[in-house]
């Protein structure tokens, strides 16, 4: 429940308000914890405008990295087009199928979005 909620940029309390008003589906384990469908906190991530937090930092050299969740993944014979929803921040990485294929990236999974660009372009406004 804190991990969804974490995700989302929201309290437990607001989750589980949520939760009980029918605006998330929510399943209770044997072992008494709440679980949350990973599609389902995807759809709901990309509604909302949370700004989700990295739980622990990690050592790597790119600075721009975003943890969301990924809400579209378009596989064809070669490459994939992963979409991830990091707050309010859409993302949308082009990678291989295979890498697709092996971390089994569907809607729902949570990930970090690595931004790591050789250049920026700069665009003036058509006003100025």
């Amino acid at each position: 429940m804190g991990q969804a909620a974490e995700l989302l940029g929201i309290s437990v309390d607001t989750l589980r308000r949520w939760a009980s008003a029918g605006r998330i589906s929510v399943s209770i384990g044997s072992d008494g914890r709440h679980y949350y469908d990973g599609a389902d906190l995807a759809a709901l991530a990309s509604t909302l405008g949370a700004d989700p937090a990295p739980e622990r930092p990690r050592a790597q050299s790119a600075r721009n990295r975003f943890v969301g969740i990924v809400t579209r993944v378009v596989r064809d014979t070669v490459a994939a087009q992963v979409e991830i929803q990091a707050g309010p921040h859409r993302f949308v990485a082009l990678i291989t199928r295979e890498a697709a294929d092996e971390l089994a990236l569907e809607p729902g999974v949570v990930v970090d979005a690595v931004v790591k660009a050789t250049s920026v372009g700069v665009e003036i406004p058509s006003q100025f």
